[in-house]
Order: structure tokens, then sequence, then C-alpha cells
């Protein structure tokens, strides 16, 4: 099974930016590797704004080491490209076909405002695989940002 992280851009990169990154990124992954054993994985950037990571596990294990370098990567690319990567309070949903991204605390007033419904789909980066990743599209109602829902 394949092992997966993802990654929000805190803010939008232009095109240029985004280019350099995804070869940052491919470079990364061809060098990555667990106790000496090349790693199979892939980096891509997804709607321009959320990074995924995946290392295809049946080939070779990421390990601790492996998992310690893809984080001092990501720390990297924070500071090369002056962007967050580790805000786990940063929301990804779909606003009409285009890719949003805010601070959790915003759902409730887009909620209010009605920019955003229950029915809104949210990306869920906080999955693990391949399985998780196949289902990370979910109605906002069906996430953890259900409690910002009007009673």
């Amino acid at each position: 099974m394949n092992r997966v992280w993802t990654f929000l851009l805190s803010t939008l990169l232009d095109d240029a930016q985004l280019e350099h990154l995804l070869q940052d990124g491919r470079t990364f992954v061809k060098g990555w590797t667990a106790h000496d054993q090349q790693l199979e994985g892939r980096f891509e950037i997804f709607e321009k704004r959320i990074l995924v990571v995946r290392v295809n596990e049946t080939v070779t294990a990421a390990s601790g080491c492996s998992i310690d370098k893809l984080t001092r990567f990501i720390k990297d690319l924070e500071q090369r490209y002056q962007v967050s990567l580790f805000n786990r309070l940063l929301v990804a949903y779909n606003a009409n076909g285009k890719l949003e991204v805010v601070p959790a605390a915003k759902i409730k007033e887009l909620l209010a405002q009605k920019s955003i419904t229950e029915h809104t789909i949210v990306y869920n980066t906080a999955v693990a695989n391949e399985d998780e990743l196949a289902h990370w599209e979910q109605a906002l109602k069906n996430t953890w940002l259900n409690k910002y829902l009007p009673i």
C-alpha cells in the first residue's frame, strides 16, 4: 500500500515558483532513502495548493529516518518559498471548482455568509494512505468542521 503525506501551501505561489517547487520535490523523491534503500515515491502538487508525497511501501517501507528526511525537506521548502506547510489549522475546500484555503477559524464566518454550506467539499489533508486519499473529498458536514454548522 502507498503511504501518503499532504501539505497545504499557506499562500498561492505563481506558476514559475510552482514549477520550481515541483522540480525540487521530484529531485528529493529521486534521492529519498530508508536505511540506504531507495524509496519508490512521487511528489505532486494538487490544484496549486496541496503537496502530495507518496511512497510505495510494497517496495520499501518508509522508516523513521526517511520520514525525518521528508520533514527536513518540507521545512526547507517553507524557508525557500516563504510559505507555511505544516499549519494543520488551514482548511482546503472546493469553491465552485476552485480550491480555496482558509484558516479553520474562518469556517463559521463563511457558513454564516452562506459562502459555503454543509455540502461544500472539503479536502481531508490528514490522510495517511492511498485508500484514504481516494476519499479525501468530503462534504463539510461529514468532517470535524461540522461543529461550526448551526444547530
